[in-house]
């Protein structure tokens, strides 16, 4: 990945959703630059384009207008196809919903997206292991996630988002689901991973606690970043 400008970058990105009666406009002219290793909070009220802003600069959604450039890659002007694998290889997601197959053990969550990506099924579920004792659950792979506690089946997606190594971090509400204490524990893990591994995190989130632990934070309102600062502690 290139360090020498902005790992993610927005110009002009418009988004309307047609409905047949309808137009809704959930992005209006997001201009962003968000430089490689920040961990940078997105927030607003609901229905103010947070979500709509992650899955267009993550191309889980395309755009109507505009340009999104992924570390000098212009992500709008590829196909379908090439985005998914262009996702797989580069980047992580975690969202509120935990989204873990229940069938699976913790450590089998964890290397299917390694398989399906095409990683042997030996250093699928090597480094699948690694990324579990990098959120503090190597004592835990063998459980199922209804045998874990709502913070524990958490670190099993971070993990899961950390297995392809990623570039960039995509975190919907990642903590949403959990209590005050747990979502601190999770921002701690979060944090600590953005250091030490000079990751890239976009994290949205309505919980001013979250916020308060990035870098920067970016404020929206109808489909606008109206205001951006920089917490004291992050």
């Amino acid at each position: 990945m290139s360090t020498d400008g902005p790992i993610i970058k927005a110009s002009g990105v418009h988004k309307i959703y047609n409905t047949g009666k309808v137009e809704v406009h959930a992005l209006r002219g997001v201009d962003l630059s968000i430089w490689p290793g920040e961990m940078v909070a997105v927030m607003g009220p609901s229905g103010c384009g947070k979500t709509t802003l992650l899955n267009v600069l993550s191309g889980l959604d395309d755009i109507s207008q505009g340009e999104v450039i992924i570390d000098g890659v212009p992500l709008h002007e590829m196909s379908d196809r090439k985005r998914t694998r262009y996702r797989a290889e580069k980047m992580g997601f975690v969202f509120q919903a935990f989204n873990l197959l229940p069938v699976l053990s913790a450590v089998e969550n964890v290397e299917m997206p390694l398989l399906v990506a095409g990683v042997r099924p030996g250093a699928a579920r090597e480094r699948a292991r690694e990324a579990l004792a990098l959120v503090g659950l190597a004592a835990e792979e063998d459980k199922l996630p209804m045998e874990m506690s709502g913070g524990q089946q958490q670190r099993v997606t971070i993990a899961r988002a950390l297995s392809n190594e990623p570039a960039i971090v995509w975190a919907d509400e990642p903590t949403g689901n959990l209590d005050s204490e747990t979502s601190a524990e999770v921002m701690d893990l979060l944090c600590r991973l953005n250091k030490e591994k000079s990751q890239t995190f976009v994290v949205v989130t309505h919980d001013i606690t979250v916020g308060r632990r990035s870098r920067r934070i970016l404020r929206m309102a109808d489909g606008r970043i109206v205001e951006e600062s920089r917490p004291e502690t992050g």
